[in-house]
């Protein structure tokens, strides 16, 4: 049993923070809409940038990542919340999506 909570990706507000720990390639190809992006790697040094009274929905590809970045973040003291399945299942779930390369959003 995990000390977080993992959620499917229709139980994800309209209005919650989602956080996107994929690297910078795959953010580049389609990411969540109005997601943020600090890749797993990152999150340590970046840790500065998140609100710790904000509650974060973290996303990956699949939920592996995103699953042992919610264990670091809720760690430190962070609210954060793992969407199972990721971006493969919110590309499938039809959510909105955006690219940063002025092509069709695709999930890599």
């Amino acid at each position: 049993m995990s000390d977080f909570d993992t959620v499917p990706v229709g139980d994800i507000p309209a209005d919650a923070s989602i956080l996107d720990v994929r690297e910078d390639y795959e953010w580049v190809a389609g990411h969540a809409e109005g997601a943020r992006h600090i890749p797993m790697d990152q999150l340590p040094a970046r840790l500065d940038e998140l609100d710790p009274d904000e509650d974060f929905f973290v996303i990956c590809r699949t939920g592996g990542r995103s699953f042992r970045a919610v264990q670091w973040l809720v760690g430190q003291g962070y609210s954060a919340v793992n969407v199972a399945g990721g971006m493969d299942m919110w590309f499938e779930a039809g959510k909105p999506m955006v690219s940063d390369n002025g092509l069709k959003p695709v999930v890599l």
